[in-house]
């Protein structure tokens, strides 16, 4: 009886034990859980938090592909291979520009929204997008891209003259169209931004020009220099060179305030015509590039663009640098397909 009794109390010591070691390991296993919810490195790095974390920290591991929808020498072309060469200190990777060009743009453009949206190419382009569209010379548009971001603008947008020439206001070309009108040649592209400046000049003033596509920034350069051409619309910045040696002059700027880079160069407005434009760089990938990437290079993009070197770089050519978002780049392209959108009506 006494044996039986002491292995009834071995047992029920040996079920105790059994269940005390049980629940340690549970309590164990439960505060175990609860580091990798205070942040242990495993835990983070298998979430859906960690997983972005993971792709934003390591992106870019390589070479970034600039598409430039215009030719070398051109405005676009400028801004963007300075930009690149400090998004490649910002990104650690190299950032390369290559120039793809060809109807008004769309080329370019049509490439990037083709390519694989990993983050590798990138388009860097400007207002010509929303021309393109309305002109119907292609069939997408800023909505299908997954917007970067801005870091310069140029409000330098003008009417350049050879110095040679007999226009040497807005009133005295005004008045020779008038005269003669479909004669005075003024140089663009199809498609291209100039291209509506012009329809909006020849709307607001009464007037009619002969428009003729002869191709790149360098090559609308060259025309006026042999005299081929009276006038090109083009970035005052980009032609300053040639203002500051004697073979060009502006006659106007397109902006609602004269530069402070340019303060004798008068706006269209002050000479009583009420055209006003303004010219943004913008960045941009496929759409359905993963968002924390699209977030690492437009951040890179802002830094960018208070970067003191990169200011003092882009000081002499006359324009205008602040960083613009995603969000409110949309709104801004949202703005201007309205107003060309109008713009173009009323010109027809």
């Amino acid at each position: 009886m006494k044996k039986a009794l002491l292995f009834s109390l071995i047992l029920l010591l040996s079920v105790f034990l059994i269940a005390c070691n049980s629940d340690s390991s549970s309590s164990d296993g439960g505060n175990e859980g609860n580091d990798d919810n205070g942040g242990s490195e495993e835990t983070g790095n298998t979430g859906d938090s960690g997983d972005s974390g993971e792709s934003s920290s390591s992106y870019p591991e390589k070479p970034i592909q600039v598409v430039v929808p215009a030719g070398a020498g051109g405005d676009t072309d400028r801004n963007s291979r300075i930009t690149a060469k400090y998004l490649s200190e910002e990104l650690g990777e190299d950032v390369v520009v290559s120039n793809v060009s060809g109807a008004g743009g769309t080329v370019g453009a049509k490439q990037v929204l083709d390519a694989e949206a990993d983050g590798y190419t990138v388009l860097a382009f400007h207002n010509s997008m929303i021309i393109n569209g309305i002109l119907e010379l292609a069939d997408f548009d800023y909505q299908d891209y997954e917007l970067a971001g801005v870091a310069v603008s140029d409000l330098g947008n003008a009417f350049i003259v050879n110095a040679e020439s007999e226009f040497t206001d807005l009133q005295s070309l005004i008045d020779a169209a008038k005269e003669r009108p479909g004669e005075i040649t003024i140089a663009t592209e199809t498609g291209a931004f100039t291209h509506l400046q012009l329809l909006a000049f020849q709307e607001e003033t009464g007037t009619e020009f002969n428009i003729v596509d002869i191709g790149s920034a360098s090559e609308k350069v060259t025309a006026l220099l042999g005299g081929q051409i009276d006038i090109v619309p083009t970035q005052l910045g980009l032609v300053m060179e040639y203002i500051e040696s004697g073979d060009f002059r502006s006659i106007g700027i397109m902006a609602e305030e004269r530069l402070p880079g340019a303060p004798d160069v008068p706006t269209f407005k002050e000479q009583g015509v009420e055209v006003v434009f303004d010219k943004f760089y913008f960045w941009a990938f496929p759409k359905g590039t993963p968002q924390d990437v699209v977030d690492t290079f437009s951040k890179a993009l802002e830094n960018v663009t208070n970067n003191p070197d990169f200011q003092a770089e882009m000081e002499p050519h006359l324009v205008e640098l602040g960083y613009i978002g995603p969000d409110d780049l949309a709104n801004h392209f949202a703005e201007r397909t309205e107003q060309y959108t109008q713009l173009n009506e009323s010109a027809q």
